[in-house]
């Protein structure tokens, strides 16, 4: 089945809150190797001007995953799993995401484009504070393989 072209404008429900944990962001900083003092200390991220330990950009990947989840839910979408490669990410902060926020996601799908039989799925989830004040918008390219004939 290709990726269904309804899909392009679609807006996703809102996902529930994601309360940003302090050892959520040093075990993320860990692991992509984001050494700066500001990922796991309090005390360098107060210096700093921040109320607690600062994530590394793509921490944003974390809340944004909520959203793709109910893409590739979407009942008729297309879109597959077995299918799919995260072809590229990009990140528009307002400001850096902190430990404490609450985070909400809402996805909106902005294009999709064919290229031999194969679609290139672009959606962008913007991310939100418990305030409604913009943090991020998380982009992202999926390219979807074509099906089994």
């Amino acid at each position: 089945m290709p990726v269904n072209p309804d899909l392009v404008g679609r807006v996703f429900p809102p996902t529930p809150p994601y309360l940003v944990g302090r050892e959520k962001v040093r075990e993320f900083a860990r692991a992509v190797f984001a050494e700066a003092p500001q990922h796991s200390d309090v005390d360098a991220a107060r210096d700093l001007g921040y109320a607690d330990v600062v994530a590394p950009p793509t921490f944003a990947m974390v809340v944004q995953d909520i959203t793709l989840q109910q893409l590739l839910a979407e009942p008729g979408s297309g879109i597959e799993l077995s299918r799919l490669v995260h072809a590229e990410q990009r990140f528009r902060y307002t400001r850096p995401i902190v430990a404490g926020d609450e985070l909400t996601a809402t996805l909106t799908v902005g294009g999709i484009r064919t290229l031999g039989g194969n679609a290139m799925v672009t959606s962008d989830a913007e991310i939100v504070d418990a305030t409604g004040a913009h943090v991020v918008t998380a982009t992202s390219v999926l390219l979807v393989g074509e099906g089994a004939a």
